[in-house]
């Protein structure tokens, strides 16, 4: 979709039992490399055909996030699953909750309590134990670990790969990002636990306003990556 494109369509529908399709005056939405547009879960197309509708008389695809994701999970995730599993994975191998601070206490506090019950979940819902260690030294993580993680990973389809691996990518934590998933982590702590470190250096030292917008892009990636996910099938949920 080009920015300012004008409307071209008067109707917007959602079509079939699964999959779910949205038509644009009778006919298919296509993705840029024009294959069907066509989503797991009716909540899932319902809300992408909300986005179509919400539209002015010139498209805006920046309105349009879960219609971008689509089109990414559909374009560049089917069909390469394990290339993206083993993205995420890699981003467990040096996930940001197990590298910790040694000082000061306060940072040595905040980040235990964000992060420990992550890891905790990981090591009984995952069978993932993962090394927590001090500093920013490398730590290489158990081959247990990251087995665990791929298998896991291995039952989501594109639709929900491309959340996870968005979320991720914004937050710098695999763990968060399934933690989310699995329903033991609520968005807005996933959100604060993945800033722990951000949060006290602008409590010690204040924000500018270059990092603040760079932060409100994460959020808004964050957010329509988390609400990818909500819309998806729900499946057996663990808490912590």
């Amino acid at each position: 979709m080009r920015k300012g494109r004008s409307k071209f369509y008067r109707t917007v529908e959602v079509t079939g039992s699964g999959p779910f399709r949205i038509e644009l005056d009778k006919r298919p939405l296509k993705t840029p490399l024009i294959n069907d547009l066509a989503v797991p879960t009716s909540e899932l197309a319902e809300a992408i055909a909300k986005e179509w509708r919400a539209q002015g008389d010139q498209i805006d695809p920046s309105t349009m996030p879960l219609t971008r994701l689509a089109n990414t999970a559909i374009d560049r995730v089917g069909g390469r699953e394990m290339r993206i599993i083993r993205e995420i994975v890699d981003y467990a191998s040096s996930d940001l909750v197990c590298y910790r601070a040694s000082a000061p206490t306060g940072l040595v506090i905040r980040e235990e309590e964000h992060w420990d019950p992550i890891l905790s979940w990981a090591a009984e819902y995952l069978g993932a134990t993962f090394l927590a260690v001090k500093g920013i030294s490398h730590c290489a993580q158990p081959d247990e670990a990251l087995g665990a993680t791929t298998r896991y990973l291995q039952q989501f389809d594109p639709m929900g790969l491309c959340a996870l691996h968005n979320i991720a990518t914004v937050t710098g934590s695999a763990l968060i990002a399934l933690a989310i998933e699995a329903g033991s982590l609520e968005p807005n702590a996933a959100w604060l636990a993945a800033h722990v470190d951000e949060d006290w250096q602008i409590q010690q030292w204040g924000s500018d306003k270059e990092a603040e917008e760079r932060r409100s892009h994460r959020k808004h990636e964050f957010d329509s990556a988390v609400r990818l996910l909500q819309l998806l099938s729900h499946r057996a949920r663990a808490t912590v």
